[in-house]
């Protein structure tokens, strides 16, 4: 199962994704990652690193596994938790990368107050180009799951099995990727609820 974890700032991004993308859509990613970067400012992930790492990390997901080359589909993955996690309003993202990222940032955005299995459930009615946002996104966040505590780590895969694989199952790179990590970490589901 391959680990996405090599591009820990955009210094260690660029250069893979300049041999891989178009200079403007890289342009647009740099802009991208300044601007998330500025609005998730000190927040951090669970493990204490620096919040921007998670978002590089779906991105290296999207270009280097699936390969991924939709501008407005990577840049929404860079940007997939400014409406949730930050100040910024949706008309925002839409004025500084357009309406069409905007849209897909919002459909993988949990709803202010809403359950998360309630939001989930409804990712079967995203478009497919949103479902790819968030399916490079939950890889990120399930890659290193063990690192975790135990309690978060049984919560976190059994969500990811009920309502995550079932939306790879149409992307033949993701399907296989979430296959091969459910076999890593089968274990979990015997697991005692409590």
């Amino acid at each position: 199962m391959q680990i996405f974890t090599s591009w820990p700032s955009w210094a260690h991004a660029e250069g893979p994704l300049s041999r891989a993308l178009p200079a403007s859509t890289v342009t647009s990613l740099r802009d991208a990652v300044a601007f998330a970067r500025r609005m998730h400012g000190v927040q951090q992930r669970p493990t204490g690193r620096p919040y921007v790492e998670h978002l590089l990390e779906a991105l290296e997901v999207a270009v280097c596994g699936a390969g991924l080359s939709d501008r407005e589909v990577l840049v929404a993955t860079v940007l997939h938790d400014v409406l949730e996690d930050t100040p910024c309003t949706e008309g925002e993202v839409a004025r500084r990368f357009g309406p069409e990222v905007s849209a897909l940032v919002r459909w993988v955005t949990k709803p202010r107050g809403g359950s998360k299995a309630d939001y989930l459930a409804t990712l079967v009615k995203a478009p497919p180009r949103a479902v790819l946002v968030k399916l490079s996104d939950r890889v990120s966040n399930v890659q290193e799951l063990q690192r975790m505590s135990w309690r978060f780590q049984r919560r976190y895969y059994l969500e990811t099995v009920a309502y995550i694989m079932p939306l790879a199952g149409a992307h033949p790179w993701f399907a296989e990727w979430f296959s091969e990590w459910r076999c890593r970490w089968r274990r979990v589901e015997r697991w005692p609820a409590s």
